[in-house]
């Protein structure tokens, strides 16, 4: 009986062993950078939503040009702040990494102002890769997105 379970017990500690410490460390990590991001945006604060970039960031918003470079990036949040948009959401449903380099997939949505006054919410997918700088911090290296089709 002793040897079964001291058997049981070294299984178990192997399995539970299974999952890579590091990928537990970057998906916190990225969860509080999200968490930071959209307090950011709900402050307005588009230098703040840039250093969650890195310097050499590209992101691929929809139906628009890339925009590379952490400052066009910073500008383009900016443009959307000013525009009115508010109240983004972004749930990540997964992340890996490998190195120092780690991939999100996640939904967001957002509420964005109609020419008639009224709001309506944008609802869509994601796909981050995040870069982990030398500092050790986690930054956005490529994000793309997109709208899901309308109900």
């Amino acid at each position: 009986m002793r040897y079964f379970l001291a058997s049981f017990c070294f299984i178990a500690l192997v399995i539970g062993a299974g999952e890579p410490a590091g990928a537990q460390t970057a998906q916190s990590s990225i969860e509080a950078n999200n968490a930071d991001f959209v307090d950011k945006f709900a402050a307005k604060d588009a230098k703040g939503l840039g250093q969650h970039y890195t310097e050499d960031a590209v992101a691929f918003p929809p139906n628009e040009n890339r925009v590379a470079g952490r400052e066009s990036v910073q500008k383009m949040w900016q443009s959307w702040i000013d525009a009115g948009l508010t109240d983004l959401t972004l749930k990540a449903a997964q992340v890996e990494e490998s190195g120092n380099l780690a991939y999100e997939e996640g939904t967001y949505s957002i509420k964005i102002p109609g020419k008639d006054g009224k709001t309506s919410e944008e609802i869509g997918k994601y796909i981050v890769v995040w870069k982990k700088g030398d500092d050790g911090e986690w930054r956005l290296h490529r994000d793309i997105w997109n709208t899901n089709p309308a109900k």
